[in-house]
């Protein structure tokens, strides 16, 4: 019996960008942008490709807590460094990506990289939340750099173009990052002219980012760049032709059916717990960051 096809719910436009801090300008099209239903990713902020002048100024986000989710970064372009209460640092360069579970509570800043700031250049990004469940959220931070050598590499048939995998798994290949429930997320890089298959369960949230290039989904409906792909949870089939060399970040994941609280940076089941966390942060326990 053949699979059945997972068909488009929307195209989503790209919402009118914002500036969070003073060093990323971002579309947020969920939860804000569009009210759209994609747990356990509960935001997607996106920074189109800006090219930013060069500056000695340090461009970016000061320190700030989180609990009770986790934050994806992934860079397309350009260089950011990032600090937190548990003491990692790092950067992450073009290709990276940055797990961070703030789970029980962390403060964090992030900001664009210092060489990278100094010449200037492209700059692009996205930036996920992925909420935990409620016997997780308040597990102890923790941190997976990784490297985008470091990704696991599936081949299209042909010489169509790759997968890379930074979580669950395509066509037998597995992605480095651990997650805390059953998730999907890959960079699908697909040539001109050229096709892939991608499957999810039924019950699955989906959604495709068109980063770069121009697609046809199922030969029924064309998405092009910045554009986001909602789909219905209605099979499990997505078949995905690019009219042009193209780049989608593609999003499946098991929803977490909890309840969400969410004020600000924190991402809980009730008040009760929001007010636990307002008042854990402003007596110093998620730690100390300058």
């Amino acid at each position: 019996m053949e699979n059945k096809i997972k068909s488009v719910f929307s195209i989503l436009d790209t919402p009118q960008p914002h500036m969070v801090g003073d060093g990323f300008r971002v579309s947020n099209f969920f939860p804000g942008g569009y009210k759209i239903k994609m747990s356990p990713f509960f935001l997607l902020d996106y920074n189109a490709k800006v090219v930013l002048p060069p500056t000695d100024e340090l461009r970016g986000v000061g320190v700030h807590p989180h609990r009770g989710f986790e934050t994806v970064t992934i860079a397309y372009h350009g260089a950011v460094a990032h600090h937190d209460s548990a003491g990692n640092s790092g950067v992450i360069y073009p290709g990276d990506v940055q797990w961070m579970t703030a789970a029980g509570g962390i403060l964090h800043k992030e900001y664009h990289e210092k060489e990278f700031s100094s010449k200037g250049g492209p700059f692009q990004m996205v930036q996920l939340w992925v909420n935990l469940p409620a016997k997780d959220k308040m597990s102890k931070p923790k941190y997976q750099a990784i490297a985008h050598k470091d990704l696991a590499l599936a081949e299209l048939k042909d010489n169509d173009g790759q997968v890379e995998v930074i979580a669950g798994s395509y066509n037998g290949v597995t992605g480095p990052a651990t997650t805390f429930t059953p998730l999907h997320v890959y960079n699908a890089k697909i040539k001109a002219g050229k096709s892939a298959v991608f499957s999810f369960p039924a019950t699955y949230n989906t959604g495709f980012l068109v980063i770069e290039g121009e697609i046809s989904i199922n030969g029924q409906d064309t998405a092009g760049g910045s554009q986001f792909v909602y789909f219905k949870n209605d099979g499990e089939e997505i078949s995905v032709e690019a009219t042009e060399d193209s780049l989608i970040l593609i999003l499946s994941g098991e929803p977490i059916q909890e309840p969400i609280a969410q004020y600000g940076p924190f991402l809980m089941n009730n008040q009760q717990e929001i007010k636990q966390a307002i008042s854990d942060y402003n007596e110093g326990k998620f730690g100390y960051l300058e």
